[in-house]
């Protein structure tokens, strides 16, 4: 495994694990067997209804807890201040954790216009030691800095929609000139057709990898932590086989040509679901 090391010195692993859509029901045997595949990182989110089940495969890993980085959100519906602190204390208990490594805020939702209340919570949480570094997902460059601006601690983390179809090249250029991780969500473009783009396949062939694992290479050389999801175990472990070929110059040159501007998931600044 290879590590980044955040803005306030923490370690994280750069590739982990993401438990998006994954019911609660089957996230117990998923997280169980991302562990077991080799994966430190797991993320989650209050919204995805998944932390109990997550929490139930932590307790049962046997693994260090020092071993282990655990990211959790709040949700949208769960912003400002005192609904942060509750909002935290639920996911905590939930999975069974005496403090989570990252906590990040989900989605900006501008309208209501209380993500720098909801940080200035999660500042508190992490100046009391109950998360060990804080964040944010979704957020635009307006957003960033206006947490900058208005608050003390400057973000770890900015969790966003990134893959060859939308590479978020201006983001991550700011971030990296505030240091400031990005941390890449639906890395496969959730599997659909960047999987069967002429460039990335040639890229597999070449390397005799799979179109899944050219991309998270591309990603690990973008200097971002990524964060794959799937339940087949096959795929978990092929997923984590990305750390014995490299991409060319030439290589990444020809995968920077595919940016489309293209989402799966919606725009930051125009989502206010609650």
């Amino acid at each position: 495994m290879q590590f980044k090391t955040l803005n306030n010195e923490l370690r994280i692993p750069q590739l982990g694990y993401g438990v998006w859509k994954v019911p609660n029901d089957k996230a117990t045997i998923a997280v169980e067997q991302a562990l077991e595949a080799g994966y430190r990182l797991i993320d989650t989110a209050k919204i995805y209804g998944n932390e109990l089940g997550v929490g139930k495969a932590l307790a049962g890993s046997n693994l260090p807890r020092e071993d282990l980085f655990i990211t959790t959100k709040v949700w949208n519906a769960d912003q400002g201040y005192e609904n942060t602190l509750r909002a935290f204390d639920a996911s905590l208990e939930k999975l069974g954790l005496d403090y989570v490594d990252l906590y990040l805020i989900h989605w900006p939702t501008p309208k209501f216009d209380t993500y720098v209340e909801t940080y200035k919570a999660m500042e508190k949480l992490y100046k009391d030691g109950r998360t060990k570094a804080i964040g944010v997902c979704n957020f635009d460059i307006e957003h960033l800095q206006r947490i900058m601006d208005e608050c003390e601690v400057k973000p770890a983390v900015n969790q966003v929609e990134c893959h060859p179809y939308l590479q978020q090249k201006e983001l991550k250029a700011f971030c990296r000139e505030h240091d400031i991780e990005v941390e890449a969500y639906s890395p496969l473009m959730n599997g659909t057709q960047v999987m069967e783009n002429s460039v990335i396949k040639e890229l597999a062939e070449r390397f005799g990898k799979t179109p899944a694992q050219v991309i998270l290479r591309w990603h690990l050389q973008s200097d971002v932590v990524v964060i794959p999801k799937t339940v087949t175990p096959s795929r978990m472990k092929e997923n984590l086989n990305v750390f014995d070929f490299e991409l060319s110059e030439a290589d990444m040159d020809k995968i920077a040509t595919l940016d489309r501007n293209e989402r799966n998931n919606a725009v930051p600044s125009e989502n206010n679901d609650r």
